[in-house]
């Protein structure tokens, strides 16, 4: 018995001495910790649904990565406030700054010191003339020519359209949709148009103002153009209140949920150009991103803006949309 536990005694030490003289396997190495990214996005207005749908793309796209953080600012519409924020955001040190413009036109301050930071700048919806690294938005001119293309098969060539335009005067997103839609309807001899007497503002409200005067002042209208989907509901409800609806349709841009489904429901707005916030939000994001990856982006990029219709407002119509 005292052999046998000598001998296992042994066997033990052995054992132990063996164990000793392995390597230990190697600990698993930890992950490299993400790299944080501060992202700003400078917005000049969220004074309507199109702009704060593309703010708030923005920030659901940024939210799916926790290591990426959103600085929103809001200049309501003031230019020099647009570029305090642009300052006060590079002086945060973010990574990148995506600028959602809304009707203004330039901002060379700005944009001179981003530059000079050597920060990437993306421009969404808002294509100025320099100093950005990439955009994302709609071709404005093409989409006015598909409304009013459809502006003039439904006529027939013959009747009255009235514009509501967004402003201010030197808005050339306004301007890109209004003479892009004109340079298919002033071909046709038979139509008569005619402009609303002010800015609408891109509101619903500025719409149905516009709305109300233009009714007034014209006693037969056939169709309505707008350089937006907001102001052309604030103009369908103008046209209802009068109890006209049966006289007129109406055609705007954008893609606004509101919108389609008032067409989608088979009402007198007839179509609208797909130029949805929440999709060009969504793409700026991912674009800045890209860029912060490394990839090197095409400078503009334009994206798809099909003509909405009846015939296939299914295919675009999301109740979820954030626009």
């Amino acid at each position: 018995m005292k052999h046998m536990l000598g001998t296992f005694s042994i066997i033990l030490v052995a054992a132990l001495l063996l164990g000793a003289c392995t390597p230990a396997a190697p600990a698993e190495s930890a992950a490299p910790e993400a790299k944080q990214f501060k992202i700003g996005m400078a917005n000049f207005s969220q004074c309507c649904a199109y702009f704060i749908g593309m703010n708030e793309a923005v920030l659901d796209e940024a939210s799916q990565y926790p290591n990426v953080e959103i600085i929103s600012t809001d200049a309501n519409g003031d230019a020099a406030k647009l570029n305090s924020d642009i300052e006060d955001l590079i002086a945060k040190g973010v990574d990148g700054i995506i600028i959602s413009g809304a009707w203004l036109e330039q901002l060379p301050a700005a944009m001179d010191s981003i530059q000079k930071a050597g920060i990437p700048a993306v421009l969404v919806d808002r294509q100025w003339k320099s100093g950005y690294t990439s955009y994302v938005g709609p071709e404005n001119f093409k989409i006015g020519q598909q409304d009013g293309q459809y502006i003039v098969d439904r006529l027939k060539g013959e009747g009255v359209l009235v514009v509501l335009k967004g402003g201010p005067a030197d808005n050339s997103i306004g301007l890109n949709r209004t003479n892009g839609m004109l340079d298919v309807v002033q071909k046709e001899a038979g139509i008569t148009v005619i402009n609303a007497p002010d800015w609408g503002g891109w509101s619903e409200d500025g719409g149905l103002k516009q709305m109300e005067n233009l009714l007034a002042a014209n006693p037969k209208i056939d169709a309505v153009f707008c350089e937006n989907d907001s102001m052309c509901l604030g103009a369908q409800r103008a046209i209802a209140d009068a109890s006209r609806t049966d006289e007129m349709f109406l055609c705007g841009v954008d893609g606004q949920k509101e919108a389609l489904l008032q067409i989608k429901n088979g009402t007198n707005y007839a179509c609208t150009g797909l130029n949805n916030s929440d999709q060009i939000g969504r793409s700026g994001f991912n674009r800045m991103m890209a860029i912060l990856a490394g990839a090197v982006p095409p400078k503009d990029t334009y994206l798809p803006s099909p003509l909405i219709t009846i015939d296939n407002v299914l295919k675009f119509y999301d109740p979820d949309s954030l626009f």
